[in-house]
């Protein structure tokens, strides 16, 4: 006898500007969040950094999944920092993968559940089965096993919280570190003045266009209502699912501990990281249009890790997210037009601010 595989059904939550994405004369001090779930899977008490990014990310995803919900974590720095000496922050089951294994395990642990449910040796419902991997796992070294778990179509949620950098061993350079970026492996210097010479990797448009078939979207904690929202709709997605969400790293990025939120919604005003969703059914992208367009240096300004750009470099950075704004359908206004010549930035610089000067910080 073969029973029914029932699934959890989570509702959204009410969006008012996609919590606190509003412009500047509205007041950036205005945080709205509606009645959330009581329940935070993720406890106080773990080991990572004052301002980390990828905790934010963490803490609003278990609360939107709720606790009959299994989780999966490749080796990263929410690996180390959350499971010290046999002890996690979890209240829900939560297992280590190697860190090119998230994808694999979490196909077994999907695959288990549903026959597990279907012969009668799990009451149900089905979990809400989540592995979220940083960039080095999801991006680079086990884009493979991600990548073979979405095709396959394993109705878990595959998440990627991105800081950019290999964070756990030192800051070394990931295939998600933006140009420019110093890290430990891309210093700067006179034959490279730029420190990394490479764009990042799209990683959720390669897996929207190379996965039809699943919901994908990006999200940041700039804007937690959208996260926590996007983690349901990704659950609710019958089937396999994808999350590309940016997550500040105040070690390697060097930057005010309390800006984490606050780079997370201006790095989507800059015009570098779009925030968007995938819909299969209809295989359209929808595009979150923000409210503010900032030139980019209001955003490589607030941090370490960008204090060595020379003028010709801001300018192709800023031709990038010009032609991020051009993409997603939003009109490049004048001012961000004339960041595109090196000549702009270096009149700024002599007129009007020096980096890394934290310029607009709390704005």
């Amino acid at each position: 006898m073969a029973y029914e595989v029932v699934r959890h059904n989570l509702p959204l939550f009410d969006e008012e500007g996609r919590s606190a994405a509003v412009d500047d004369e509205a007041g950036r001090d205005r945080h709205y969040l509606p009645d959330l779930p009581e329940e935070d899977p993720y406890a106080a008490g773990h080991r990572t950094c004052a301002g980390c990014g990828p905790a934010i990310q963490y803490r609003w995803v278990l609360k939107a999944a709720g606790e009959d919900s299994v989780l999966a974590g490749p080796t990263g720095c929410m690996y180390v920092a959350n499971s010290t000496y046999l002890c996690t922050p979890y209240t829900v089951p939560w297992a280590h993968t190697p860190i090119a294994s998230g994808g694999s395990f979490t196909s077994g642990m999907a695959a288990g559940y549903e026959a597990m449910i279907r012969k009668g040796r799990h009451p149900g419902p089905y979990p809400n089965i989540i592995v979220m991997a940083g960039d080095g796992s999801a991006a680079d070294i086990g884009l493979g096993s991600m990548s073979g778990a979405l095709y396959r179509n394993h109705d878990a949620l595959f998440i990627c919280y991105d800081n950019e950098c290999y964070a756990n061993t030192g800051i070394q350079t990931s295939p998600t570190t933006p140009y420019a970026g110093m890290t430990t492996f891309t210093p700067f210097g006179k034959a490279i003045p730029e420190g990394k010479k490479l764009p990042p990797k799209n990683l959720a448009k390669m897996m929207a266009a190379g996965h039809p078939h699943c919901y994908v979207a990006t999200t940041t904690v700039g804007y937690p209502v959208d996260l926590m929202n996007k983690t349901r709709k990704g659950l609710n997605h019958v089937g396999a699912a994808f999350l590309h969400c940016y997550t500040p790293c105040q070690k390697g990025w060097v930057y005010q501990t309390s800006m984490t939120v606050e780079l997370g919604r201006r790095v989507v005003e800059a015009g570098l990281f779009p925030v968007w969703e995938y819909d299969p059914e209809n295989r359209e992208y929808r595009y979150f249009h923000p409210p503010v367009q900032r030139p980019v240096i209001d955003y490589l300004a607030m941090q370490g890790r960008f204090g060595h750009m020379l003028p010709e470099h801001i300018a192709a950075l800023q031709r990038g997210a010009n032609q991020n704004w051009q993409d997603i359908g939003m009109d490049v206004p004048a001012d961000l037009r004339a960041g595109e010549d090196p000549a702009h930035h270096k009149r700024m610089a002599e007129e009007t601010y020096s980096m890394p000067l934290n310029r607009g910080v709390g704005a």
